[in-house]
């Protein structure tokens, strides 16, 4: 994730910290510890999922501020009459390629756990698309910008984090809710 140094207000990075195993299942990546570093000041934090019972709460995703140390994400500008953001230049390709096509299909399976149907509805208007499409190509330039003045007049604080739902992670495997006896 590209977000906002929270010293010198230039860009950021959140990765996941070193030395970690490939996780198995995509929803272990809420649970891995973070390094937040930037190579403007040298500035490091570390994150670390909080321990509940023999379990680990792990972030929510979504908002214009990046769960893990709660910096606002780098990548965000006005759009519509909204606030378009990306985590990352990953993200910006998969918006992209959404936006812009003539043709949406939904996928077969869980069409709801997805990115793509959990995209606000503005974003998904024809009447936007050459707003938001825009929009993709402004913080593709802001991506490879790394100097404070450089920032977005949008990559503020707003407050506006998804309420967390604390989910759950017991090792062993994702998908158990609670340890075994």
């Amino acid at each position: 994730m590209l977000v906002v140094c929270p010293r010198c207000r230039g860009r950021a990075g959140v990765v996941p910290a070193p030395g970690l195993p490939a996780p198995a299942y995509f929803s272990e990546l809420l649970f891995q510890p973070r390094r937040l570093t930037c190579a403007r000041c040298g500035a490091a934090a570390e994150w670390e999922p909080a321990a509940r019972g023999a379990g680990l709460v792990g972030v929510t995703l979504g908002g214009t501020e990046d769960p893990f140390f709660g910096q606002p994400l780098w990548l965000q500008t006005r759009c519509a009459g909204h606030v378009l953001w990306a985590f990352n230049e990953e993200h910006l390709d998969e918006l992209e390629a959404y936006v812009g096509a003539r043709l949406r299909e939904r996928a077969a399976a869980r069409p709801t756990m997805s990115m793509i149907a959990r995209l606000p509805p503005w974003m998904k208007r024809a009447a936007n698309r050459s707003a938001v499409l825009a929009g993709i190509s402004r913080l593709r330039e802001l991506a490879g910008r790394s100097a404070p003045d450089a920032r977005s007049d949008a990559a503020y604080p707003r407050g506006d984090r998804p309420r967390p739902h604390h989910s759950l992670y017991f090792r062993g495997s994702p998908y158990r809710t609670r340890p075994r006896p």
